[in-house]
């Protein structure tokens, strides 16, 4: 399933969400509750829209399982769900890393009922929210940025991980 199905589908159906805020969101869930069930994000995330067709359905509950799947199973197969990077620019691809960012925050909050946060988990979520706050006044051609992006994203990949293991561990 590519990035581009799955926001035409958001899209189309008026999601308050992007693709990008939908995986983080399911990332989010997952790291805290890697049971937690597909149908209910699939709730959470169309809850202002008209009822979707079986088939996309199938393709958004899809992106959670392989989600899922990859968090509980093959951790280091996770990656973050974002713009490919030969269809869209430099610039878009950090704003789909904020909305990833927000979505995720949105998801840790959704799944998380306690306020109690380790000392870990609560840089991770700072460093999180601060990366909602990127700048897009970035040079296309900037080699520099596109390597900060790369960073950036292995982080909160690793960080993903790391709250999972911490959340799992309790």
């Amino acid at each position: 399933m590519s990035y581009a199905t799955i926001d035409a589908i958001l899209v189309q159906y008026d999601a308050d969400l992007s693709a990008a805020e939908a995986h983080g969101m399911a990332s989010g869930l997952l790291a805290l509750n890697g049971k937690f069930s597909s149908k209910n994000w699939l709730n959470e995330l169309l809850q202002n829209t008209s009822p979707i067709s079986d088939e996309h359905e199938v393709e958004l509950i899809g992106l959670f399982d392989d989600t899922q799947d990859v968090l509980i199973e093959e951790e280091f197969e996770f990656d973050l769900f974002l713009p490919d990077d030969s269809d869209s620019t430099l610039i878009e691809r950090v704003d789909g890393l904020r909305q990833w960012c927000k979505g995720f925050l949105l998801g840790v909050g959704f799944a998380n009922t306690s306020t109690n946060f380790s000392a870990q988990t609560q840089e991770i979520l700072k460093d999180v929210a601060e990366i909602t706050k990127l700048d897009t006044d970035i040079e296309l051609e900037d080699e520099d940025a596109e390597n900060d992006f790369m960073e950036l994203t292995e982080y909160l990949r690793a960080a993903v991980l790391a709250l999972r293991d911490d959340f799992f561990a309790k």
